[in-house]
């Protein structure tokens, strides 16, 4: 869509008004695209689509098969199927043999990233270069209006819409201890534009427990004989710990087990998301091996200076302007000692965490929220008070909130709010996805006793 074409749209109401474009957001815009009955629009502040650019490595692959396209789990003939993007390049063939080795379904990011760049190039109803900076609510009207700054040609257009859907995620996270020297250490999240001036550093450290600061570790550990740096990874977990992709255990991010999550009581939820760190959170498996293989054959070379310690978190950390370096005070939990390192590169790989963007704060009375003013989600994914008119992508899993970031529930959530929003079942909604149950079975319980006694 143009420019122009956003200009002339102004007094015009659409019917959903997308913030963010992610995957999610992507997916919702490929699949309204062809509802005659909907009016969608989607901005974006980047200048083009790019997932998780800075770790898209060479080896990166996903964590979930690459049927969690776009629209497939939701309209397997769309066209903006992932397998319709390889037939479009001409490489549907390749695909097919490269898919013999079965190991091979966790695709690369690299490819997908590709894949949603040819998506969002074909369609008509996203917008780059568009920076949202205020949500408002027509009383009288009865519509929101979004305030928005075209980044390029620095003006600003208001436009309407009837429901807003959220989909520009969370925001990079550091240890509380790090918060004053945030401008200074690096996230993972930038971690390939800065690549290159980081392995001239003397000496890196890499703190995370996750899939992200794994990733980086493992880039870098590739590396450390040809540049010479010593290379230190901190993690708060006990060990490396895989992440759960049995297919058993990935039936708790089905909608089956999120209605069973919010029929629980609110302590029972609270310890469940505790307990469920290593199905979010956690290292894909094939990493953590390849981690260990790759140590093994730098030992074979000669030794490298390197360290890897786990059961420690960040208690202090301090930059020092003069050598351009970070002094960071680690605390090892379970001996409840602390020790100091001194490195010149500190690298974050802790994650993301909800943040409240400031363009919902004049909207924020019509928002259902919760404990440390983060959004209470309901089953039909909206945030509102009417539970009609707000809904959001992808939000911080806790008590209140069950939107896992499972790639593979993007097209039933949209499907789900594209319901919503024209009060009709376009896209067929599963009643049912997941293999086992959750809850007892107190009616077949009861009569298979009737029948036996």
């Amino acid at each position: 869509m143009t420019s122009q074409s956003v200009q002339s749209a102004e007094g015009h109401v659409f019917d959903i008004i997308g913030i963010g474009i992610g995957p999610f957001n992507l997916g919702l815009a490929c699949l309204t695209q062809p509802i005659r009955d909907l009016d969608c629009l989607f901005l974006e502040r980047k200048d083009q689509f790019n997932w998780h650019e800075g770790t898209l490595l060479e080896t990166a692959t996903l964590q979930t098969p690459f049927l969690c396209d776009l629209v497939t789990l939701a309209d397997p003939t769309s066209e903006f199927s992932f397998l319709n993007y390889l037939k479009q390049t001409g490489r549907i063939y390749a695909f097919y043999a490269f898919l013999l080795d079965t190991e091979n379904f966790f695709l690369l990011r690299n490819e997908f990233n590709k894949y949603y760049r040819w998506a969002a190039g074909r369609l008509d109803n996203v917008v780059f270069n568009r920076e949202v900076e205020t949500v408002e609510y027509d009383e009288e009207a009865g519509v929101y209006r979004v305030t928005s700054l075209n980044t390029k040609m620095g003006q600003r257009k208001v436009l309407l819409a009837r429901r807003i859907v959220l989909g520009s995620g969370m925001s990079p996270a550091v240890p509380a201890p790090c918060e004053a020297v945030r401008d200074k250490l690096l996230h993972s999240a930038d971690y390939l534009r800065n690549r290159e001036a980081v392995r001239q550093k003397k000496s890196i450290t890499v703190v995370g427990s996750g899939q992200s600061a794994a990733e980086v570790y493992h880039d870098l550990l590739s590396d450390i004989d040809r540049y010479g740096y010593r290379l230190n990874w901190v993690t708060r977990s006990s060990r490396l710990v895989p992440r759960e992709l049995t297919k058993f255990t990935l039936q708790m991010t089905t909608p089956d087990y999120a209605d069973y999550f919010f029929s629980l009581s609110r302590s029972k939820r609270e310890d469940l998301v505790r307990a469920m760190q290593s199905i979010f959170k956690g290292v894909n498996p094939s990493l953590i091996n390849d981690i260990y293989d790759l140590r093994y054959r730098k030992l074979l070379g000669g030794d490298v200076d390197m360290m890897l310690i786990s059961n420690t978190e960040v208690e202090a950390c301090t930059h020092d302007a003069a050598s351009d370096s970070f002094r960071v005070t680690f605390r090892q939990v379970e001996e409840e000692k602390s020790f100091e390192l001194e490195t010149e590169a500190l690298i974050m790989g802790t994650g993301y965490r909800f943040r409240m963007p400031d363009y919902l704060r004049p909207i924020s009375d019509r928002i259902n929220w919760c404990g440390e003013g983060r959004f209470a989600v309901a089953r039909n994914c909206s945030i509102d008070t009417k539970g009609s008119e707000i809904f959001v992508q992808n939000a911080e899993i806790h008590a209140d909130s069950y939107l896992p970031p499972d790639l593979g529930q993007s097209c039933y959530r949209n499907s789900i709010i594209i319901r919503e929003v024209l009060g009709k079942e376009y896209y067929p909604v599963e009643r049912s996805l997941a293999f086992q149950r959750f809850s007892s079975p107190v009616d077949g319980l009861t009569a298979a006793v009737s029948a036996g006694g």
